[in-house]
């Protein structure tokens, strides 16, 4: 079975919610637009207070090339731009709009589908961008950008990431059962975009449902040799690293993006998404969130639209089986940690998660006890023990040697260790500390 180096194996806690289909949820009164869902520059506002919107028209522009365009989610009217908190814990300018109940579609959206193969690739990649389309998986990278790797880049592979190896995460999983076609017509239209003949799904194989449908599917599907990959469980393999090594058997050199590895790497609602924008005409105005957890009434997969908060999510879904203690957005082991569920749903919003004291408990810190549990678990060949003693020390000359920008932050380091060391939070926090350093010119 494909694989990578290092790697863990947290409990999954998928059985509450990976057998359940995708619910429709109806959006609230008013939904909240941060105007930064992305990786990059924040879009910039295109309506004004008063203006009436239909579904689906673009409220704000890309503000740069690494920026991406906005959608509203409903037909209503915008009732203003204001300060809202972001899901990153941030006071972030919002478009707020008032839902006038009536889903009142823009007119694109009645029209014929396309054939994307009368398309050029620009064509194609154009159309990306204008949808809005960002990494759903919780990077939030614009995906038009993805698509246009430099000149000089030769891509070999095509691989839409279904592994889904977060805990209690089953939204990718849904879609792959549920709208198998939509997800192998996006993943054609990057082939087309590349020249490319074959495209790779791959999937962990503690999902063989999904694989079965999905070669089903693929053998189904004209116009396209699509293969599917199945990949040993082990966390994180949805790493985009990771799943290029374990899929494709190559290496990325420290610092190299994917494509220098000739390699694009997609998650599975972000390449449904490319889906219905170039065939659909369909912009990202909606997304499948996970409503899991322990302290949560009623575990399911919602289709939720851009905008909703998470409090109205919840409190449709039936409310709390007991109190939380905490609450997440995506996984524990990359997910962030809320402070409210007063926060809108953006596009990278894959989760919401409920955990109750018992699954939240706080552990105390103690000396390292220097087992290197955590050199062998990390799947960049890093050593987190030195890594974390230099950021606690602010040691940025350290850091740098200890290659701290090739860590992918995925928590393998925190989860192992029996001293109960926060390495990973210790390395987000000074990677912060070393940018604004870099930044001042120190």
């Amino acid at each position: 079975m494909k694989t990578f180096h290092g790697g863990v194996h947290p409990h999954g806690h998928k059985d509450a919610t990976a057998e359940k289909p995708i619910v429709t949820l109806a959006p609230p009164k008013e939904l909240i637009f941060p105007l930064s869902q992305h990786i990059g520059a924040p879009a910039v506002p295109c309506v004004q207070a008063g203006d009436a919107v239909l579904m689906g028209q673009k409220i704000a522009e890309a503000g740069g090339f690494v920026s991406a365009t906005l959608h509203s989610s409903v037909s209503g009217t915008v009732k203003g731009i204001e300060k809202r908190m972001h899901p990153n814990g941030t006071l972030t300018d919002c478009i707020i709009i008032e839902n006038d109940g009536l889903d009142t579609p823009i007119p694109e959206v009645s029209l014929p589908e396309r054939d994307f193969r009368k398309l050029s690739p620009k064509e194609c990649i154009d159309l990306v961008q204008e949808a809005g389309i960002v990494g759903m998986g919780g990077a939030g990278f614009p995906t038009h950008v993805k698509l246009s790797p430099p000149p000089e880049a030769t891509i070999d592979y095509v691989i839409v990431n279904g592994a889904e190896c977060e805990p209690y995460l089953t939204s990718d999983y849904r879609v792959m059962l549920e709208n198998s076609q939509e997800l192998l017509t996006g993943l054609a239209i990057m082939m087309h975009i590349f020249d490319l003949s074959v495209g790779y799904i791959a999937i962990e194989d503690n999902k063989p449902k999904a694989i079965e449908a999905m070669k089903k599917a693929a053998a189904e599907f004209s116009g396209a040799e699509i293969r599917i990959v199945p990949l040993k469980t082990k966390y994180p393999q949805g790493s985009e690293k990771q799943l290029i090594n374990a899929v494709t058997g190559r290496k990325l050199k420290p610092g190299a993006l994917p494509w220098q590895a000739g390699c694009i790497v997609s998650n599975i609602d972000t390449v449904a998404s490319i889906a219905r924008a170039v065939v659909k005409h369909q912009p990202v105005i909606r997304r499948i969130v996970t409503l899991g957890g322990d302290a949560m009434k009623n575990p399911l997969n919602y289709s939720v639209r851009i905008g909703t908060p998470f409090s109205y999510i919840v409190e449709q879904s039936g409310g709390f089986a007991q109190p939380p203690k905490k609450f997440l957005m995506g996984g524990p082991m990359m997910g962030l940690a809320l402070s409210s569920l007063d926060v809108p749903t953006i596009k990278s919003s894959s989760a919401i998660l409920a955990l109750s004291e018992s699954s939240a408990k706080f552990e105390e810190e103690s000396p390292c006890v220097r087992c290197a549990k955590c050199l062998y678990v990390c799947p960049m060949n890093l050593q987190p023990n030195l890594l974390d003693k230099a950021a606690r020390n602010n040691d940025f000359e350290a850091l740098e040697k200890l290659h701290i920008s090739d860590c992918i932050e995925c928590g393998s380091c925190a989860y192992i260790c029996p001293a109960k060391r926060r390495q990973v939070q210790q390395i987000r926090v000074v990677k912060g500390k070393l940018r604004n350093a870099k930044a001042k010119g120190n």
